[in-house]
């Protein structure tokens, strides 16, 4: 089964209170990265949300240990499905360009997730 890490923004910086970080925002990036490991999953593949995975764990830790892990993990996939908004965020950027260093497919749309499973012909014929 192929694995696809999911990367886009996670922060959200408040308009209210300079320095401060939205909940409501931060929310949001996280649905909308939960919903695109949702439609990945239901085309048979696995996907991972680091954004899931770590929603609650805010200030928990420096913000180097979130993207340190998150890159170890996705080192292990076999593809990257970039957020429509992933511009927006150092995190998805730094993921993005560690998965080109690595050889990893980067992927920008759901249609590029569903070419991406398809079955390949490995047969060579003349």
């Amino acid at each position: 089964m192929k694995v696809i890490y999911v990367a886009g923004p996670f922060r959200c910086s408040s308009q209210h209170v300079p320095g401060q970080q939205d909940s409501w925002g931060i929310q949001q990036n996280v649905m909308r990265a939960m919903g695109l490991a949702l439609e990945v999953w239901q085309m048979g593949a696995a996907a991972v949300s680091p954004h899931a995975n770590t929603m609650f764990f805010q200030n928990a830790a420096p913000d180097d240990v979130w993207l340190d892990g998150d890159l170890a993990i996705l080192a292990k996939c076999d593809a990257v499905l970039m957020t429509s908004d992933w511009l927006k965020s150092t995190g998805a950027k730094a993921e993005k360009k560690y998965a080109d260093s690595l050889g990893i497919p980067v992927l920008f749309s759901i249609d590029e997730v569903e070419e991406f499973l398809k079955p390949r012909d490995l047969c060579y014929t003349e």
